[in-house]
């Protein structure tokens, strides 16, 4: 799909708009004035209490399980702020170093792929349809791959091998990149929600760390460009944040879908594995050797590998 400069300045100028309403609210004014220690107290009560809600909301509904997978959702999405903390100290990193972690990235989502997804996903499935689990995950994977495939298609985004010069970004690039960012968060929320909603919780808990590790490079990756372009430091880390904050979306409709639909979650899990396995391919391998060949990237990619590898060892 073509995006113009005047369709990115529209919706700029939608965000703009918005954020200019919530100014100009009297609840925002109020809180505005009051004493920073009081505001900012009375924005934390909020937040605990939307979360009492909506967390009490899921166990009353669908019960424990689905109340840990969600939290842990929103743990991994939250990795993606934290990996662009160093933005507001830098404003460039080692193309190496960068390339090693997005390797240490790609091996993690590999192994728990493969081991947290896959494998269960088969022996579920041969418990629903006796022999032909891997078939039935197979389906699955192939339509996680072609929906990928068409969200790239349609939605408006640069791929992560054209921001490997944040120097000569354009603003409009930026956000493309961020899109894609975005897209590809919620597959793997979803893939932490599926895994939880199988009732192993160490598979929930094995994905939801590889996810989170494999969100801090990217949202290194979204907060230096912002701030290579002048954006406020602080809102840099913000606006990464976000990007990450739609994978609890992902989770919650995993899990939920899984736990009322227990015959589809062979499919649900292969789905999760295809669509990781996409990204994997598809944007951060790729990244790793956008300047030719990386040895750090591919080192970086097994000691992910073997990681996340002893890890689901120890937690079985």
């Amino acid at each position: 799909m073509t995006i113009t400069t005047n369709t990115i300045a529209k919706f700029q100028s939608y965000l703009e708009t918005i954020f200019n309403r919530i100014k100009s609210s009297p609840y925002y004014q109020q809180w505005i004035g009051m004493p920073p220690l009081k505001r900012w107290a009375t924005l934390a009560g909020l937040f605990l209490l939307s979360q009492a809600v909506v967390f009490g909301g899921l166990f009353l509904i669908f019960g424990k399980i689905v109340v840990i997978g969600f939290f842990a959702s929103i743990l991994a999405g939250l990795a993606t702020g934290a990996g662009a903390l160093p933005a507001l100290f830098f404003k460039n990193i080692s193309k190496n170093l960068f390339n090693s972690m997005l390797g240490g990235a790609a091996g993690v989502m590999l192994a728990a792929t493969a081991f947290s997804l896959l494998v269960p996903g088969m022996t579920y499935g041969n418990t629903v349809w006796p022999g032909n689990g891997i078939y039935i995950v197979s389906v699955g994977m192939l339509i996680g791959a072609a929906f990928l495939h068409y969200a790239d298609r349609q939605l408006p985004h640069v791929h992560f091998d054209s921001i490997s010069n944040v120097h000569l970004m354009s603003l409009k690039k930026v956000w493309l990149f961020i899109i894609a960012i975005t897209i590809h968060n919620f597959p793997e929320g979803m893939s932490v929600g599926v895994s939880f909603g199988s009732g192993e919780i160490k598979n929930g808990v094995v994905l939801a760390v590889a996810i989170a590790l494999q969100n801090i490079p990217e949202g290194l990756a979204v907060a230096l460009p912002l701030v290579g372009l002048g954006y406020n430091k602080w809102n840099a880390v913000g606006i990464a944040t976000l990007t990450g904050l739609v994978e609890p979306v992902g989770g919650l409709l995993g899990i939920t879908m899984v736990t009322i639909f227990q015959p589809i979650l062979p499919v649900a899990m292969g789905f999760a594995a295809g669509a990781m396995l996409f990204v994997i391919s598809e944007e951060i391998i790729p990244e790793t050797h956008s300047d030719g060949r990386s040895r750090y990237a591919t080192f970086a990619l097994m000691v992910g590998f073997i990681i996340m590898m002893i890890l689901d060892n120890m937690l079985g």
